[in-house]
């Protein structure tokens, strides 16, 4: 019986809606921030390790390797902490945003290379041979094939993103589940954090099995 007043006891989760209700609105617009930066920039580190000037290439790897080592809530706090001894000083908001996108561009960079590793050189053969330039070849025949080959993938980083926005309770950015953590000591029962745990499932799951449906299409 304890058990279930600690963990499921709706009247608490009821009464914490409202401030669960904000923490998810950050969580959402952390993520209206950064996945469509995140993508962006993604796809640019792709394009720079295709081309053929050495110097980019090498700086587009160093990034991707630096910032694929490095984990997120390092980053995060060194933004945080460590910024304003330099004399710069962002907002919570801002470090969080400034600290996925870094992730997020070397992860989402090395999906966007192997789809474009996977369309075959004969088509950019073919279609620079037709009279279209790099660009129009890359916009109009290989990205559009690649980001269907790794499309799947670029889902399931997209939830990885979206678990990732937990790591802004670190600076005290009240995500959801920071307002869940809230909650909880303020009414002294975990029901908020179960509640925060099945809106993560009820945003999550749809999208996980999407992935799953995307990569069996492609599998066929």
């Amino acid at each position: 019986m304890n058990l279930a007043h600690q963990y499921f006891d709706y009247q608490t989760m009821i009464n914490s809606l409202p401030i669960l209700w904000k923490g998810l609105k950050m969580t959402l617009l952390i993520c209206a921030a950064v996945i469509p930066l995140g993508l962006l920039g993604g796809l640019v580190v792709a394009l720079g390790r295709q081309t053929r000037l050495t110097a980019v290439r090498i700086t587009v790897i160093a990034f991707i390797d630096l910032f694929r080592a490095l984990p997120p809530l390092f980053l995060l706090i060194l933004l945080y902490a460590g910024l304003p001894f330099m004399g710069v000083r962002l907002s919570p908001f801002s470090c969080v945003c400034v600290a996925f996108l870094l992730n997020t561009s070397a992860y989402y960079g090395e999906v966007y290379r192997a789809g474009l590793e996977s369309v075959g050189r004969g088509q950019r053969e073919a279609a620079r041979s037709t009279g279209l330039s790099y660009m129009q070849t890359m916009l109009f025949v290989v990205l559009p094939q690649a980001i269907r080959n790794v499309l799947p993938d670029l889902v399931s980083n997209t939830v990885e993103v979206v678990k990732m926005t937990s790591l802004a309770s670190v600076v005290a950015l009240p995500e959801l589940l920071y307002s869940a953590d809230m909650a909880r000591a303020a009414t002294l029962n975990s029901s908020p954090i179960v509640l925060a745990a099945a809106i993560y499932l009820a945003i999550l799951w749809p999208i996980i099995r999407l992935a799953s449906r995307l990569e069996h299409r492609l599998g066929h």
